[in-house]
């Protein structure tokens, strides 16, 4: 008898998980892969979209069925899931499924700071988490004559633990290239004590170094409230305020609705076990930035794509035995690294196994052209393997 497993976005992790399951499972079961446009954009290009070093249309990632041979892809949007008849809800339809994967990946929550859509709208702020904001914000920075820019972690968890200092760091870096460096000043603000804190205070501790060296200024433990574009200012918690010329945002971060809608945690992520990315919900996986995956030292998994690509064959081999058929023993080893760009096209490592105890084991490489290619070679090696 036949058996479909259902797959929810075409993210890193859910285009991995089809491949995977499709090579694991035989012929006469389906793999059905769902999502809102199979249009998506590597994020690791993004800051160098920000920085000039790319054009929009070379970081599109459009995987076509030939891509995925044996895969069905469905272009609708995933709103909920029934575990009990085992069904998905799109716009398309009803999907039935035997067993599950979702990664939906995190989508961005503008309207939870006050002020915030309206900025974006306006150009008084910009952000660099979508590939049109990256490219505006690419265009902002190129005509910035001088003055103070502020960069705004709003919230926490967000994708990419390094990004908001990555940007920073490569907006100096553009600033420089123009000439308008020496008529402004760049400074970051972050709800986090450290940058990083996950990776330990080693880390964190280089990071704001690096940081320092730029001229960059690093405020921790600053959380945002409002922002009011008319006056340029930045409203903190706890009182305030800080003016802005131009404000670089890390927007807030919340759940999919078709992973929230399960109301598995309060704020709609999704538990995982560590090991074997099973949810608490029979015949359902999560990987991918949608998951909250707790570490030994009680903190959840950083957001990255290096995650959601090794969780992805965790979860296919989880699939795969739980619908009988032999596959390797689900783990997930918990391994991860990130690049850093610094500006001069180099980049830092940091490299290292999040689930060792009692907390991460990560290591932070100095900058170098070394790892910038071999960043760019990842990057390439992406786009090859899905848009051919």
């Amino acid at each position: 008898m036949s058996r479909t497993v259902a797959v929810v976005g075409a993210g890193v992790g859910g285009l991995c998980a089809a491949a995977h399951l499709r090579g694991l499972l035989p012929e006469s079961d389906k793999v059905v892969l769902v999502d809102r446009d199979f249009d998506g954009v590597l994020g690791l290009s993004l800051p160098w979209v920000l920085r000039g070093w790319r054009r929009a249309d070379q970081v599109r990632v459009r995987p076509a069925p030939a891509a995925l041979p044996g895969v069905e892809m469905i272009t609708a949007e995933a709103k909920a899931v029934e575990p009990e008849n085992r069904i998905v809800v799109t716009t398309a339809g009803e999907l039935r499924y035997d067993a599950l994967i979702l990664a939906p990946g995190a989508a961005l929550n503008v309207s939870a700071v006050p002020g915030l859509a309206e900025a974006l709208e306006t150009g008084a702020a910009g952000e660099f988490y979508t590939l049109k904001g990256a490219s505006m914000l690419h265009q902002r920075l190129s005509a910035f004559d001088g003055g103070r820019i502020v960069v705004v972690v709003a919230g926490v968890p967000f994708k990419c633990p390094a990004a908001p200092y990555e940007g920073a760091l490569l907006a100096a870096d553009l600033l420089t290239e123009t000439g308008a460096a020496e008529k402004g000043r760049i400074d970051v603000y972050t709800p986090e004590p450290l940058p990083m804190g996950v990776a330990g205070p080693a880390v964190g501790e280089s990071l704001v170094q690096m940081l320092s060296q730029r001229g960059i200024g690093f405020h921790p433990k600053t959380a945002i409230e409002s922002i009011d574009i008319a006056r340029r200012q930045v409203a903190w918690t706890g009182g305030g305020r800080g003016h802005f010329d131009l404000l670089i945002v890390i927007p807030p971060h919340r759940a999919p609705d078709v992973a929230a809608n399960l109301e598995l945690s309060p704020a709609g992520w999704l538990p995982v076990d560590a090991r074997t990315l099973k949810t608490e919900i029979d015949g359902i996986w999560a990987i991918g930035d949608a998951t909250q995956l707790m570490l030994p030292n009680e903190k959840p998994l950083p957001k990255a794509a290096v995650f959601a690509e090794a969780e992805a064959s965790v979860a296919a081999a989880g699939v795969t035995r739980y619908l009988g058929y032999s596959a390797p023993e689900p783990w997930f080893s918990g391994d991860g690294f990130c690049y850093i760009e610094v500006g001069g096209r180099r980049s830092a490592k940091g490299t290292g196994n999040f689930l060792t105890e009692p907390a991460p084991e990560v290591s932070l490489y100095e900058p170098s052209e070394a790892f910038h290619r071999e960043k760019s070679g990842q990057e390439a090696a992406w786009l090859s393997r899905w848009n051919g």
